[in-house]
């Protein structure tokens, strides 16, 4: 399994997506190889092997290697291009910049890569390079399949399946078209549908992925299946409640400020509901590229009185916010798949989410609307934070609901998968 980062060390939802699939491939008895750019050494595998492409010396000489080089050039790309980013990711990306892959030298012809690890600037370099030092992984190595989870490791589960000749299994959490809208990146296109096309199976995380991998780029649809994402049980659960300070309601948007979230949505539908009643608190909790335009926008509908931006929150700060919430707000132009309204629902937080992201598929006790329908959204939060018998019905049932969203469910579907490959 090629992925990009190992706990502790997570900075985004594509490292935390593959921790809870790996957890749940373990009780389901499968062995795994895990390999990561960079290891940090306070990693805590469990029974997974940890593999530190870091650690790995090749011998450039070598005909597979050169063969590689001829065809690969390195480019450098736009230091906010990200996998599948939480909102921690991002902030961490446009505040520094990752120096990328080194080269160390030891015997004649022999070579290590030294991975950044990160999502900086160089990022399509050690994209590159990372392919490379998984053709010497695959040919020194037992193993029966190939698993690659999104772009960022697509070109080292495609030359590990060249060197081996063993099934590859590549999943999509997020599109490039999930990222940007239209405005994709070329490069990274290329790399996922070239992944895709050379991917025995690929894993979409929701039905919406699924769509657009056949749709956007042309993928056969008899191997694209889906497989939902779980979600980590709370380990806060038993914690005494956030005591709040203030009478109002409080309505919560969380995440990215981003082209991708939808930010500005949710403020016009805070316009519309605080001109029905001004008795109501709006927060955007987050960090993003269009966090001054909707500063700018606030302050132009007059509502800046109530509306709060609380910038960049992690940790402890998010299950408070959690805490302080009557309603949380996902108003998301795309969205894969969506991790956060299940946390607002661990959080007995009532969530309204957009139709357009891949856990409206798995949840019935959320109130569905489309993005750019502002109407709905404003009428949907006006009806939670008003009429009780609502919130309450959604808190009471989402509970449950979303206790029984397990990463195991989606282990044992992953493993349906390789046992198709596994077959004599």
């Amino acid at each position: 399994m090629f992925g990009w980062e190992f706990p502790p060390h997570i900075s985004g939802g594509l490292g935390t997506a593959c921790y809870g699939l790996t957890k749940a491939l373990l009780k389901c008895d499968v062995e795994l190889i895990f390999v990561v750019p960079k290891a940090w050494g306070d990693e805590q595998p469990g029974t997974i092997r940890l593999v530190n492409a870091s650690d790995v010396s090749i011998n450039v000489q070598d005909d597979i290697f050169k063969d590689y080089i001829n065809k690969v050039s390195f480019v450098e790309i736009d230091s906010k291009l990200v996998p599948y980013a939480t909102d921690e990711q991002y902030y961490n990306i446009i505040n520094t910049v990752e120096t990328g892959t080194e080269h160390t030298k030891g015997d004649l012809h022999s070579q290590k890569f030294s991975f950044a690890g990160g999502y900086g600037k160089n990022l399509m370099e050690e994209v590159r390079r990372y392919a490379m030092i998984a053709l010497e992984i695959a040919r020194t190595n037992d193993f029966d399949l190939i698993h690659a989870h999104d772009w960022l490791t697509y070109l080292a589960g495609k030359e590990a399946k060249r060197i081996s000749g063993k099934p590859l299994i590549v999943h999509m959490h997020a599109t490039e078209f999930d990222r940007t809208g239209e405005n994709v990146n070329t490069l990274v296109y290329d790399v996922e549908k070239e992944g895709m096309e050379a991917a025995d199976t690929v894993i979409a995380v929701s039905h919406l992925t699924r769509n657009v991998v056949i749709n956007r780029y042309g993928i056969d649809p008899e191997k694209v299946v889906t497989v939902h994402n779980g979600v980590e049980p709370s380990e806060k659960e038993n914690e005494n409640k956030i005591e709040r300070h203030l009478p109002e309601k409080i309505v919560t948007f969380l995440g990215r400020i981003t082209f991708q979230k939808g930010p500005e949505y949710f403020i016009e539908a805070a316009h519309k509901v605080l001109q029905r009643d001004d008795n109501i608190r709006f927060v955007m909790a987050g960090s993003g590229d269009m966090l001054p335009k909707m500063i700018r926008r606030v302050a132009r509908l007059g509502i800046a009185h109530k509306f709060h931006f609380t910038g960049f929150l992690k940790g402890d700060d998010v299950d408070k916010m959690f805490g302080l919430s009557d309603v949380y707000v996902m108003p998301s132009v795309s969205e894969p798949f969506g991790i956060s309204p299940l946390e607002a629902m661990r959080s007995n937080v009532p969530v309204i989410i957009s139709k357009q992201s891949g856990v409206a598929e798995v949840l019935k006790h959320a109130i569905k609307v489309d993005f750019w329908d502002i109407d709905a959204m404003a009428d949907a939060i006006y009806a939670l934070t008003h009429y009780n018998a609502l919130p309450e019905t959604f808190k009471r049932h989402g509970k449950e609901e979303v206790d029984n969203i397990k990463w195991d469910q989606a282990g044992l579907k992953v493993k349906e998968i390789y046992e198709k490959y596994l077959k004599p």
